[in-house]
Formats: structure tokens, sequence, C-alpha cells
């Protein structure tokens, strides 16, 4: 079997996304994770866009997170990710768009400089998930997106949910007030095994050192903060 190498940094969403999906496929690989602020040359030969993930097959290197999940589909056959109806897929589609949306709001949440804009943002991401209650709320059976099985709108909005993780440790922002069935699809994504074991060990330790190094309004409410420490190295 062709050799599959994973490249990350320790936080990357999309990265989990991918790690996840290989896994649900039962596809073994390789991670290596690389830091951003002083990419290595090789990785910039790899990836033009100079941005995580990059999935090297062989001697071929892969990069932009949407043809990644489209490569791994085409190649493994088990556990399809995808529905087979053109129409159904086209909608799925959108709705992982929907949480790389999710995404570039998070970050906009936590790097937001001052109390107003914070607010802002938090408001973005209430009226966000708000959306994905309606539809979540639509849907006839549980526990996943398309009810079951696991699919790839399900990996897209895993990462989503562990960003949150600490967020909640920190205060409750009010974001998932009355939103019960995004608290009971968080639940159950949390669960899965492909989404617990898409990121190291020490990850919640490096995300709240990271957010605690932002300089922005979240770091300064960390600070302030009896609850939030960064968590000790594991050793």
């Amino acid at each position: 079997m062709t050799r599959i190498e994973l490249i990350s940094n320790l936080l990357c969403p999309y990265s989990q996304r991918i790690a996840i999906q290989l896994a649900e496929k039962g596809l073994p690989f390789q991670r290596t994770y690389i830091d951003l602020a002083a990419k290595p040359a090789w990785f910039s030969a790899l990836s033009p866009l100079g941005k995580v993930p990059v999935l090297r097959v062989g001697d071929d290197a892969l990069f932009d997170t949407a043809v990644l999940c489209e490569y791994i589909e085409d190649v493994s056959s088990v556990h399809p990710m995808w529905p087979s109806d053109p129409l159904d897929r086209a909608r799925e589609r959108g709705w992982a768009e929907f949480a790389s949306a999710v995404i570039a709001d998070v970050f906009g949440f936590y790097s937001a400089p001052d109390a107003a804009t914070f607010d802002r943002k938090r408001a973005d991401l209430a009226a966000r998930f708000q959306r994905l209650e309606q539809r979540l709320g639509a849907l006839v059976e549980a526990p996943y997106f398309r009810g079951s099985p696991f699919g790839l709108v399900d990996a897209a909005f895993a990462p989503v949910f562990r960003l949150f993780d600490t967020f909640d440790e920190i205060g409750d922002f009010g974001i998932f007030t009355g939103l019960t069935a995004v608290a009971d699809y968080r639940q159950a994504l949390a669960a899965r095994p492909s989404v617990r074991e898409a990121v190291s060990s020490d990850y919640a330790r490096v995300f709240t050192q990271y957010l605690l190094q932002r300089g922005s309004h979240l770091s300064g409410l960390m600070s302030q903060s009896d609850r939030v420490t960064a968590p000790a190295q594991q050793t």
C-alpha cells in the first residue's frame, strides 16, 4: 500500500478533518507536525499555498482540505462519507463549507482585540449555530448530520466543537444557549473514536497557551480568570 503522510501543525482544525476521515476509512497514515511560524524548507516546496494540511502519498504531495477529502473518497470505497445521491452530496458539501466558515468566525472570536469586537464576533457565532440548530432539528434520525452513518460533514464540525471545549473552561459566552440539537450533536461527535484520536495528547495545553499569548480580549479574560491555567506538559 502507498505510504500516506499527513503533514499539519498541532492545532489545525482542517488537518483534524483529514485525520478523522483517514481513521474512519481504516487507512494507516503517518502524522508529521510542523511549526507554521518557522516552516521548514521542504514543506514550502510541497505546499504552494504554504498551508496545512498537506497529504503526501508516496512521492506526490496534495494540498487544500477539500481536495484531500475528495482524493481520499476516490481511492477508498470503505465507509463512503458522502451520500450517493448527487443532490444530497452537493447539499452536504455545502454544509462542510459552512463548518469551514464557522472556523473562520471562531478565529475572529478569539482574536478580537476589544470587548465590542468580541461581542460582535460572539453574536456572529451564535447566529451560525442557530442555523445549524434549525438544520439538525429538522432531521428525522440522530446522532449525526445524516442521522447515520458518520460522514464528512461530521468530520468537518467535530474540530469546531473541540475548540469550544477549551472556551468552556474560560467562561459561558452564551453561544449555545437553548440549542439542544447542537448540544446532542456535539456530544455524539466527541464520543467518536476517530474524533478523539485526531489530535495529540498535548492539544489542550498547546491551544490554551496559544490563546493566552494572543494579546486579544479573550486573552485578557483568561488572565483574569482563576479557572484557566495552561495544562502541564504531558510526559
